[in-house]
């Protein structure tokens, strides 16, 4: 797949995830698309040899006496036994999101947002929203634009909008300068991985009387 995709993730995303600082909706975006991507891991694996460089050449930090025992203490508290290989590691979904849904898309739990189109919001921390989304082949997403960013992750099947064409494995990175009208391919439905950190700002009357009930 990785030889189709077209659209990549940025350096700051791909540092702000090897130094754990994204929210953990949008590390689920990078770590999906990455593990469909050759070259956004390889890109990703830059960084990690960077960041370990950088912390090899930081000086020695003081410790408490007591720093050994307790670094023991936690790893006797925790759980290191291996999981049950539970979930299947081919399908639809990448495995990162079949992990957090506990299967492929026969698992996910769809609720209509109206006009053929589904969601289903993933448990994330607050700090960013993650949601699938089901497109109908043919449907648009009402027009909108974005009062912070929003990570497009294409699942399957195809969208295009004022940008270019999406297709799987394709990653579309919107600010607040995009407004935009994503339309699902014809013949096939859409699902994607949407995240965002603020609210939408749609255009119609109709998705903006809806949007707080649907948390869009």
């Amino acid at each position: 797949m990785t030889d189709t995709i077209k659209h990549h993730l940025s350096d700051k995303l791909l540092m702000g995830y090897s130094a754990g600082t994204l929210p953990e909706a949008f590390s689920l975006a990078v770590a999906a698309h990455i593990s469909m991507c050759d070259e956004c891991r390889a890109r990703l694996a830059s960084f990690d040899a960077v960041g370990g460089a950088l912390m090899e050449d930081c000086g020695d930090a003081d410790l408490s006496d007591t720093a050994f025992e307790d670094t023991l203490a936690l790893i006797d508290a925790a759980d290191l036994s291996a999981p049950e290989p539970t979930q299947t590691v081919t399908g639809t979904l990448p495995r990162p999101l079949q992990d957090y849904i506990g299967g492929d898309l026969d698992a996910v739990k769809w609720k209509s947002v109206g006009m053929g189109v589904k969601q289903a919001i993933l448990p994330t921390s607050r700090e960013a929203t993650a949601r699938l989304l089901y497109i109908p082949a043919g449907a648009a997403v009402p027009d909108h634009g974005h009062r912070g960013t929003e990570l497009t992750l294409v699942l399957q099947g195809a969208f295009a909008d004022e940008v270019d064409r999406f297709g799987p494995g394709d990653i579309e990175i919107a600010g607040e300068e995009l407004d935009h009208t994503p339309v699902a391919e014809v013949g096939a439905d859409c699902i994607c991985l949407a995240v965002t950190d603020a609210p939408l700002r749609f255009r119609g009357f109709l998705p903006r009387i809806a949007q707080p009930f649907l948390r869009i």
